[in-house]
């Protein structure tokens, strides 16, 4: 039998490293003149929309029944904007960003960070197969490898947001830590994570959102991107109905 340690090792790791990345990015942020400022974060949004459209691809090889992969990733985004905007949901994290702001006296675009790196770090294949190689068998070498990545784009987040960016380790805690907790169980009914249709629409979902990241980061457009959380919980939802029509 694992040990809590074992099982969630990688998480830890994890949110070391994005404190570390965090705490780095706020040093920076005070000495470095803010046309370099501005290039890092042009860089890390950037490299967020290649990553949101490499994970967005996966929605045009996603087999889920008759019903496109695509069609399913258009239909999750709109029913899950709706729904989050109907339950002023951008509004709602806002607040509680904005109370946790308070109590640490954060500044500048606190809930934009926490919100932008909590979808960032936690959106994507790494993150599922990464949580549950670590839960099952103690292995933490994906998670340690995310760590990496993810330490490293806290740097350039922090420059952007502030403080909030470390506060998205709450988040890591809760999502990868509950994974690997509940690795046994996901392993049962997903017995091959990295082609499940389940998981492609969810990350392929996920992807577009983080290509709305990108957007943001790049200032080109500010999506609402909280409002389209529900997406995520919809696309599993969204492919059962479709291998059930099958």
């Amino acid at each position: 039998m694992l040990s809590f340690w074992a099982r969630t090792s990688g998480t830890w790791i994890n949110v070391a490293t994005i404190l570390m990345g965090t705490g780095l990015g706020l040093l920076l942020r005070h000495h470095l003149p803010r046309n370099l400022q501005q290039i890092i974060t042009q860089s890390v949004g950037i490299l967020t929309l290649v990553l949101g459209m490499r994970l967005a691809m996966g929605l045009f090889t996603l087999e889920a029944g008759p019903i496109d992969g695509v069609i399913l990733g258009l239909l999750a985004l709109v029913i899950g904007g709706l729904l989050g905007e109907w339950g002023q949901l951008e509004t709602r994290l806002r607040a509680v960003g904005d109370v946790l702001k308070k109590q640490v006296k954060g500044g500048g675009r606190f809930t934009e960070g926490w919100v932008a790196a909590s979808l960032l770090f936690c959106i994507g294949p790494m993150a599922i197969l990464g949580s549950l190689e670590n839960g099952l068998t103690g292995a933490n070498a994906i998670l340690t490898l995310k760590s990496t990545m993810d330490g490293l784009a806290a740097i350039a987040l922090t420059g952007t947001y502030g403080l909030g960016v470390g506060f998205s380790t709450l988040s890591i805690l809760l999502y990868q830590g509950g994974l690997s907790l509940l690795a046994g169980l996901l392993a049962t009914a997903l017995p091959d994570p990295a082609s499940d249709p389940h998981v492609l629409l969810t990350t392929g979902v996920g992807g577009m959102m983080i290509i709305g990241l990108g957007l943001g980061l790049l200032e080109v457009a500010q999506v609402r991107i909280a409002s389209f959380l529900p997406a995520l919980l919809l696309s599993p939802l969204l492919v059962a109905i479709s291998l059930g029509l099958g």
